[in-house]
């Protein structure tokens, strides 16, 4: 993986976790629980994406 998509990783995967939480918080009826559930799974395959990234870039470093 590139390492210079570390920093747009953790970007987009704040982005979706605070969309999840503000979901949860601003809808009070009708909340759609699959929709949060999708966007905490997206929040968390970024974050993946960034320590893969993160963790590939310091293995580099090693070698």
């Amino acid at each position: 993986m590139n390492p210079k998509f570390l920093i747009l990783y953790i970007i987009a995967a704040t982005l979706a976790f605070g969309l999840a939480i503000y979901q949860l918080i601003a809808t009070d009826t009708g909340v759609t629980y699959g929709r949060i559930i999708l966007n905490f799974i997206m929040a968390a395959g970024f974050y993946y994406l960034a320590y893969k990234t993160y963790h590939e870039k310091k293995d580099q470093e090693l070698m």
